[in-house]
C-alpha cells in the first residue's frame, strides 16, 4: 500500500520495489506467498484424504478432489491461467464501453464455477463436525468476498477509470488481502481438524498420528 502511495503521489516506483510487492501483478512476492498458501492447503487436504482412505471413510474422494482444486488454484495464482478466459468471456457477454461489472470477463466463469462447486459440496459440508463447518464457512466467506465481491467492484471501477490509478490499486490490495486471509483461515481450520479428530501432532520435520 505504501508503494502505491509513493507511485501515484510522488511518481516514484522505488527502483522496482513497488512492482515487486504489488498484489495485482503476477510473478512477484505477493503472488508467490499467495500460491504457497494455496499449495500448503492442498497438501493438508491430501494428508486428510490419505487418513480418511486408511480409515475406510467414504468421504475420502471429496477431500481428494478438494485438494486438487486447491492445487489448481495455486498453479493459477502463480501463472494467471484464468486470464485465458478473458477472450471467451468478452465474446459471451459482449463488449461494453464502461460501467460494466464484468469488465474483467473471466469473472463470469469464476462465479459459475464457485456456485457449481459450492452446490456440489453442500452434502459433504453438512457431514462435517460443527466446529469445522463454522471454520470452513468463515474461510469461504472471507475468500469469496475478495475473489468475487471486491473483484467485481474492481472490475466495475476499471471499466470506468482503468487500472493505472491509486483507487484501483487499493481495491486490488483489499481483494488480495481478503483472499490470502481466507486461505489462512482455511489452513487453520484444516490443522484444527487434524489435531481434534485425528490427534495429529505437527513437528518441525515430520508428523505422526497419535492413538487415543
Amino acid at each position: 500500500m505504501a508503494g502505491q502511495v509513493a507511485k501515484y503521489s510522488f511518481e516514484h516506483e522505488g527502483y522496482g520495489l513497488v512492482n515487486l510487492f504489488y498484489v495485482d501483478r503476477e510473478g512477484n512476492i505477493p503472488t508467490f506467498f499467495s500460491a504457497s498458501l494455496l499449495l500448503l492447503a492442498s497438501l493438508l487436504l491430501v494428508l486428510i484424504a490419505v487418513l480418511k482412505k486408511k480409515s475406510h471413510d467414504n468421504h475420502w474422494p471429496q477431500w481428494t478432489i478438494l485438494s486438487l482444486a486447491l492445487l489448481y488454484m495455486a498453479v493459477d495464482e502463480a501463472s494467471g491461467i484464468h486470464e485465458l478466459l478473458e477472450g471467451p468471456g468478452k465474446r459471451l457477454l459482449g463488449q461494453r464501453d464502461g460501467g460494466d461489472i464484468f469488465h474483467f470477463a473471466w469473472i463470469i466463469f469464476g462465479m459459475a464455477f464457485a456456485v457449481a462447486f459450492v452446490l456440489s459440496y453442500l452434502k459433504f459440508f453438512f457431514h462435517l463436525p460443527s466446529p469445522t463447518q463454522r471454520r470452513f464457512f468463515a474461510a469461504g466467506t472471507v475468500f469469496l468476498s475478495g475473489a468475487l465481491g471486491v473483484e467485481l467492484l474492481g472490475s466495475y471501477y476499471a471499466s470506468l477509470h482503468g487500472v493505472q490509478n491509486f483507487q484501483y490499486s487499493m481495491l486490488a490490495a483489499i481483494e488480495e488481502s481478503l483472499e490470502m486471509t481466507g486461505v489462512i483461515i482455511f489452513i487453520n481450520a484444516l490443522l484444527k481438524y487434524l489435531i481434534d479428530y485425528y490427534k495429529v501432532r505437527l513437528y518441525l520435520d515430520h508428523w505422526c498420528p497419535v492413538k487415543g
